[in-house]
């Protein structure tokens, strides 16, 4: 259903800056980067209204996070908030899981089976993984935000719904509907505010709050460990974090579960991030910014390398 008149009135003509709302939301989102300083702001202007909205970003994040910071922050916050990643729905029952059946619908309809848009009722769906549904699907999906009912498989009566759509994905999905691949009645239906999640790459000043939310989180893996060394967190900070947010979860995880104590040192971490390299075509000074060290003590560092692995100060390694 489109927004009534008084709805779009009631709309702020803009977003409120960062500095008008709290530097952080909830559902452990953690940052004071500029990126995430616009997504808490989106979030909390948002959480107020009951239109769709599409969350953007790289796989690992936080996708989800935002739909829960959304969903609790809203007036639909204690009602049921309801996941489901469409891409891992079953292609010959993802209609059945969406809207729901009735017994004996198809051979292994033996009860009847309430469909997701019920289940959250008067709370918020979380599609995730938008751009993996059928062309068929869409078509329903689009039926079904549009007249606020769906028709279970098995019968033709609508059931009335009452809930929230937020959707994410990551994939293009412009270039899916210019393609063909995605419906763009729909992906103008979802997109109605839109909310783009930089990767952990270009976000680094969020990466030691991560750090500590994570040791936090897995403190009962090594109740021994209690910190993390400068050569880790360095190497942490340089890592470009293809998994982006939840590699770096499992890296601190890795590490608590592996480790001795009284700290995470370098060698607890995993080996594909022990092994980052700091690709700067020998630029000594870049090589320091981006590993946050002293140019000085980066000298020492690489000295020492030297002499470790030629025997002597002078050897032929170059950087």
């Amino acid at each position: 259903m489109a927004l009534t008149h008084r709805q779009l009135g009631a709309l702020p003509k803009e977003i409120p800056s960062e500095n008008q709302i709290p530097q952080q939301s909830s559902c452990d989102l953690v940052g004071i980067s500029p990126e995430m300083q616009k997504v808490y702001a989106v979030i909390h202007w948002v959480s107020d209204f009951q239109f769709p909205v599409l969350v953007f970003g790289e796989s690992g994040t936080g996708k989800e996070l935002v739909a829960r910071a959304i969903h609790s922050e809203s007036q639909r916050r204690l009602c049921p908030f309801v996941p489901v990643d469409c891409g891992a729905l079953v292609p010959d029952l993802i209609e059945s899981e969406l809207f729901g059946h009735m017994k004996g619908a198809f051979t292994r309809a033996t009860d009847n089976k309430r469909g997701l848009p019920e289940t959250a009722k008067g709370g918020t769906l979380f599609l995730d993984e938008i751009g993996a549904l059928q062309l068929e699907t869409q078509v329903k999906l689009l039926r079904a935000i549009e007249e606020q009912e769906i028709r279970p498989v098995g019968t033709t009566a609508p059931i009335r719904t009452d809930v929230r759509i937020i959707a994410a994905t990551n994939r293009d999905l412009e270039k899916a509907v210019r393609t063909g691949a995605f419906r763009r009645d729909l992906y103008f239906r979802l997109n109605m505010v839109q909310i783009n999640l930089s990767p952990l790459r270009n976000r680094r000043e969020d990466i030691p709050r991560l750090i500590g939310l994570f040791l936090g989180k897995f403190a009962d893996l090594q109740p021994a460990i209690h910190g993390i060394s400068e050569e880790a967190t360095r190497r942490l900070m340089a890592y470009d974090w293809p998994g982006n947010v939840r590699e770096l979860e499992n890296a601190i995880e890795h590490a608590l579960a592996l480790g001795s104590g009284p700290i995470i040192e370098l060698g607890d971490l995993p080996s594909s991030v022990q092994g980052a390299p700091a690709k700067t075509d020998g630029d000594v000074v870049a090589a320091a910014r981006i590993l946050c060290m002293r140019q000085a003590a980066l000298y020492r560092k690489l000295e020492q390398y030297r002499a470790k692995v030629n025997g002597g100060p002078y050897g032929q390694i170059s950087y």
